[in-house]
């Protein structure tokens, strides 16, 4: 008698060609690939690339798209500028008053 457990490798268990597992599809990656479509679509169109455009004139929708990538980064800088400024008239003149206090409250050793 022995405690040899081994059993014969049945089909399911041997390795499959290439085109075995290139054609195994499970409904996961289906859903999977519909999340990234669906999130590239929504990348794609918060630069107004149009999906007929594209698929016409590639190269120059993605010249369009980073124009439009750089119009809306200087515009997020510019919008950020102003609200630094705009908060910057209220705070410096707050810390310089805080800092000055404060120094003149510490004595030297």
């Amino acid at each position: 008698m022995s405690n040899d457990t081994r059993t014969e490798p049945t089909p399911a268990d041997e390795p499959r060609s290439f085109l075995g597992r290139w054609l195994k599809i499970t409904p996961g990656d289906i859903l999977r690939l519909v999340l990234i479509c669906v999130v590239a679509g929504l990348i794609l169109a918060a630069f107004r690339v149009d999906p007929r455009r594209l698929w016409v004139d590639f190269f120059g929708t993605m010249v369009d798209a980073w124009r439009e990538f750089i119009g809306i980064s200087a515009d997020l800088v510019t919008w950020g500028l102003d609200y630094f400024l705009l908060g910057a008239v209220l705070v410096i003149p707050i810390w310089l008053i805080v800092h000055t206090v404060r120094a003149m409250r510490r004595r030297p050793r």
